[in-house]
């Protein structure tokens, strides 16, 4: 019964997504101040129906409901509850209800917590988030309905969740992600909103801009947390393989920073109007291309979901009309679109151009590495190929070196104009410093000189000595200079964060790719091997039992100089409900570096293959990503948007809220 009700549920939620694309807009037509007042409480009713339905599937796996198809494809009575929990999102049903009950769950947030928008605008943004709504949720009960029964005959015990999946990742990650992926539809609907609107000024870029930071700073974290959880977990000991569904992540990422930016200028100077609506257009289509990636079986990934075709042609059908009608809007209005601020190319504008351009081009990039094995397949009528890290690499890191160089310069820059001297000779003493200090570091710290790690080091390191030389500017002409460094917006403490995440995160990168040690070798109790000035002994073979699975543990002993380090415990596990053999790695995790083993396959005679580790710095990658990510989270505190809802709620008592004019945000408070 409770199943049923889950169902009913998502039938409910359809009505009411229907009812909250039609009527709020329908009010905006006519002028009916009740009928777009209404969204705000369709939105919650949406939310609220979505929510019971999750809460039903929930019950299906707690309960152990094997008539529920979704439940016995993917749990059993031995799943220890945490997975049982995990396991709701654990396959495509599941997930992309998690995904349609985030999007009523922004839905919701904007209708809460944008009263300072005219209520005119406030309706088109929740009209245009109902229809999208719609799109998924016919998406759920025609193709992916995970209440599907196994009636009248049904299994008395379930199969078993993905191993893979068997993991805390799992419980944290893929919502952060969808976070991400579906908080886009929100600069998206401002930026339609706006067009079908006509009136595209400076106020929309502040109305959309805390919510594209948080979207944007979820999707951060999400990356982060796949990127740590794929190398702790998958056994290779890589925290990046530019699978193609990674790439589906990253490229509404690359889109979003650059929008993110762009939002920034055109807030800030009224400039690149056009061009940030087309940026906000692209980052949820970007969004809506990686799940068809993931979900349409187009692509073959340890990451992506298996499903049949059909689904992968309603949700292409559903991204050709998102984002063609969207572009069509555009293209209507875009001839209207004009900024009338004029900027030399010594200005931040020209940087932050720059800086869009590079990200813009990287995404491109990206996207065709990512579409060109189907291209190729299509077109040759089913030869196959492959596009690995070789072509990535050559491709995106040249563009991102020439980003960094541009992250440089843009700290010190000015709006409008900036002296020449100020943005280029300055840089001079800086440059060489960071050349000279890292060049050092590396010849003393590293085993062998490597010209990549010095260059790109010290630009890391000059883009740190310019975010320093920006906080003693802000704070050389005042009396107090500790004080007045606790007074900067938090716009300004968001973009240090951001910016210092980037630098923190390239140390790592590079250090970890270059100098990186690895050895897979045959190991017995009683052997051992040398690596990176570490010995690892194999001490003895043991079998444990876990609450699924039983499993061939390894216990080996770590030296240095002659003492223990630690013990690490890899295993290779069995999982007894599905009969799949997984990896279980462990490792010795400490700020400067990691010590990481995992168990092969026996070879024989009581010996393993075991693959050891030495990882430097792997760990400022996932450390350089969060901080990122708090830098944009941190920017939501900005006073703006509070002092914008007040000013707008203080205008409203003078000027009728259907014929007000825009005039700040209130967003988040």
């Amino acid at each position: 019964m409770i199943t049923e009700l889950g169902h009913f549920s998502l039938i409910l939620a359809l009505g009411l997504s229907v009812c909250l694309a039609v009527i709020p807009a329908m009010g905006v037509i006519r002028g009916n101040t009740l009928w777009m007042k209404s969204a705000g409480s369709l939105s919650a009713g949406l939310f609220a129906f979505i929510f019971l339905s999750f809460c039903c599937l929930a019950d299906a796996f707690l309960a152990d409901d094997f008539s529920v198809a979704y439940v016995a494809r993917n749990s059993n009575t031995a799943l220890p509850l945490q997975y049982k929990i995990s396991a709701i999102w654990g396959a495509h049903e599941g997930s992309f209800l998690l995904w349609t009950l985030i999007m009523a769950g922004w839905t919701l947030a904007v209708a809460t917590f944008s009263r300072g928008l005219t209520l005119d605008m406030r309706a088109r943004v929740l009209s245009i988030l109902g229809a999208i709504t719609i799109g998924f949720l016919l998406f759920i009960l025609l193709t992916s309905n995970p209440f599907d029964r196994n009636l009248p005959v049904f299994p008395s015990e379930g199969s078993d969740l993905n191993p893979l999946l068997q993991d805390v990742g799992l419980i944290v990650h893929p919502p952060m992600p969808y976070m991400g992926y579906v908080g886009f539809a929100v600069p998206f609907d401002f930026a339609v909103a706006t067009l079908t609107k006509g009136q595209l000024d400076t106020a929309w870029a502040r109305w959309a801009r805390p919510w594209t930071n948080i979207a944007w700073a979820c999707l951060t974290i999400g990356i982060t947390l796949g990127s740590w959880w794929a190398y702790y977990e998958l056994g290779w000991g890589g925290w990046w393989f530019w699978d193609a569904v990674e790439n589906a992540s990253f490229m509404p990422w690359l889109i979003g920073t650059a929008l993110i930016h762009s939002l920034a200028a055109t807030e800030k100077r009224g400039v690149f109007k056009s061009w940030t609506v087309l940026l906000a257009i692209f980052a949820f289509s970007f969004s809506l291309l990686g799940a068809f990636l993931v979900r349409s079986g187009v692509l073959t990934s340890v990451h992506s979901f298996a499903v049949d075709p059909e689904r992968g042609m309603f949700i292409l059908a559903f991204l050709i009309l998102v984002i063609g009608s969207s572009l069509t809007l555009y293209a209507i209005k875009a001839s209207t679109i004009r900024s009338e601020i004029g900027f030399t190319w010594l200005s931040r504008e020209a940087l932050l151009l720059t800086n869009n351009l590079f990200l813009v081009v990287a995404a491109g990039a990206v996207l065709l590495g990512t579409i060109y094995p189907l291209i190729y397949e299509a077109a040759t009528g089913g030869d196959k190929i492959s596009v690995g890290p070789p072509y990535f690499n050559k491709v995106f890191v040249p563009l991102m070196v020439l980003l960094f160089i541009a992250m440089a310069f843009s700290t010190g820059s000015r709006w409008k104009t900036t002296p020449f001297d100020r943005l280029i000779k300055r840089q001079l003493v800086p440059l060489i410093v960071s050349l000279v200090i890292i060049g050092v570091i590396v010849l003393v710290a590293a085993p062998i000189f490597e010209p990549v790690v010095w260059l790109i080091g010290s630009l890391a390191f000059w883009i740190f000595v310019n975010l320093l030389m920006d906080i003693a500017e802000k704070v050389s002409n005042k009396a107090n200079k500790i004080l007045s460094l606790f007074k900067q917006s938090a716009s300004y403490y968001g973009m240090l964060m951001g910016h210092l995440g980037i630098v923190v995160a390239i140390f790592g990168v590079v250090v970890t790719v270059y100098f990186s040690e690895e050895k897979d070798v045959r190991m017995e109790p009683g052997g051992s091997l040398e690596l990176a000035g570490y010995e690892f002994r194999l001490n003895k073979m043991s079998k444990v039992q876990g609450p699924n699975y039983v499993a061939d543990q390894g216990e080996v002993e770590v030296i240095l100089d002659g003492v223990t380090v630690t013990k690490l415990y890899p295993e290779k596990r069995l999982y007894q409900a599905s009969g799949n053999v997984m990896t279980e790695a462990d490792m010795d995790a400490k700020i400067f570096r990691d010590l990481y083993v995992a168990l092969g396959e026996p070879v024989g005679s009581g010996a393993w293959a075991v693959r050891v580790h030495y990882k430097p710095f792997v760990r400022w990658i996932w450390f350089g990503g969060l901080l990122v990510a708090l830098g944009g989270l941190i920017t939501l505190l900005d006073k703006r948007y509070r002092i914008a809802k007040k000013r707008r709620a203080d205008s409203a008592v003078q000027t009728s809220p259907v014929e007000a004019a825009p005039t700040g945000v209130g967003a988040v408070s």
